[in-house]
C-alpha cells in the first residue's frame, strides 16, 4: 500500500499548476515567458499578483494533500512513510511526469508538505517556524525570492538538528536543502553576477527609470 501511496503522492506533486493556469488564463506556455520556470514566482512576474497567488496556494495545497490525505487513506503514519510521501510530492513538482520531467523549484510544495508534517509530527513545528521566518525576513530585506528560498533551505536542516528531531527527519531536511540548492543553481549564478530580478515588495522598491544609473 505504501508504494501506491508514494506513486499517487508523486502524481499529485506533478500537477503543473503554473503551466495549466497559464494555458487557461492567458493561453500561453509559461515556460516560454519570464524565467521559464513552472512555478508561482514566474506566474507572479508574467501574469500578475492574483494568478501568482492562486498558483502559490495550489502548489502549497499539493504538498498538504499528498501527505495528509494519502497518509490517512492508506494508513501511512510512520515517520518514514510520511517522509516518503513528502519527498515524492516534492519530486513530482520538481520533475513532473506531465512536462517531460521538467518542473518548478519545489519551494511552495515543500512548504505544503512541511505544514502537513507539522500536523502529523508536532515536534517539527518549531523548525518549520524558524524556516518560514528565515524566508520572510530575507525577502522583506532583499526582495529576492531565490535568495530567501536558498537561505530557508539551509535553515531548515539546521533547525531540525537544533530541535533534536528524529534521525530520519534530519536526513529528509538535508535532502530538501539539497533540492533547493540544486534547483536554484541558475539563480545563484545570477545573484553572483548581480543579474537576479527582484520582486518589488518589502524594503526594495523599483526606482523610476530616470533615477537608474
Amino acid at each position: 500500500m505504501i508504494f501506491a501511496a508514494i506513486f499517487l503522492s508523486y502524481l499529485i506533486g506533478s500537477i503543473p499548476t503554473a503551466y495549466i493556469f497559464g494555458k487557461f488564463y492567458k493561453g500561453i506556455d509559461i515556460r516560454q515567458h519570464g524565467s521559464g520556470n513552472v512555478g508561482a514566482t514566474n506566474v507572479f512576474r508574467v501574469l500578475g499578483k492574483v494568478p501568482g497567488s492562486i498558483v502559490l496556494i495550489l502548489d502549497i495545497l499539493k504538498g498538504v494533500i499528498a501527505v495528509i490525505l494519502l497518509s490517512s487513506v492508506f494508513s501511512c503514519n510512520d515517520v518514514w512513510q510520511l517522509i516518503a510521501l513528502s519527498l515524492a510530492a516534492v519530486c513530482g513538482h520538481n520533475w513532473t511526469i506531465f512536462l517531460k520531467f521538467k518542473g518548478g523549484k519545489g519551494i511552495a510544495t515543500s512548504l505544503g508538505v512541511l505544514i502537513a508534517l507539522a500536523v502529523k509530527l508536532v515536534g517539527i513545528r518549531l523548525a518549520l517556524m524558524i524556516t518560514v521566518e528565515t524566508w520572510l525576513i530575507c525577502f522583506i530585506l532583499t526582495s529576492f525570492v531565490s535568495l530567501s528560498s536558498i537561505l530557508a533551505g539551509l535553515a531548515f536542516p539546521l533547525a531540525i538538528v537544533l530541535t533534536h528531531q528524529h534521525p530520519l527527519l534530519i536526513g529528509m531536511s538535508v535532502v530538501f536543502g539539497a533540492f533547493v540548492i540544486i534547483r536554484h543553481k541558475p539563480n545563484i549564478q545570477r545573484l553572483i553576477q548581480g543579474k537576479e530580478p527582484r520582486v518589488p515588495i518589502g524594503f526594495y522598491k523599483k526606482r523610476p527609470i530616470g533615477d537608474r544609473q
